[in-house]
């Protein structure tokens, strides 16, 4: 599927705050931790901890909050399908850095060890 500017614009209005609950959710089921979510936010983003409950407490935009990024140099290794989209093939930043954190998310549930997930082994 190929995003359409609706789409785009859908996921630059979705603020962190409502999909971060989701997050945690989702790789807490699966056995992982928050504390692992985090170790993954932080290596996309380069948002500590504290940073992290600033942007929720602010409900800021993913359009917001990608553009507050120093998105790690790796990311673009970050391939794949997620939500029917070819991750490479996004062409809108913000869409594809949101698809990038929704993957991270995914292998980190479904149980990848981290190394493979922060693209380092």
């Amino acid at each position: 599927m190929k995003p359409t500017p609706e789409h785009d614009e859908r996921m630059a209005k979705l603020t962190f705050a409502s999909v971060y609950p989701h997050y945690i959710t989702k790789v807490e089921k699966k056995g992982r931790t928050k504390e692992e979510l985090h170790q993954v936010i932080t290596w996309l983003t380069g948002f500590g901890d504290q940073e992290l409950q600033e942007l929720i407490d602010e409900k800021v935009s993913f359009e917001i909050f990608f553009n507050r990024v120093n998105l790690n140099p790796n990311a673009q290794l970050i391939t794949g399908t997620i939500c029917g989209y070819r991750i490479e093939e996004i062409e809108n930043p913000v869409t594809r850095q949101v698809r990038y954190l929704d993957k991270l998310v995914d292998e980190l549930a479904k149980g990848k060890k981290m190394e493979k997930i922060l693209r380092t082994a």
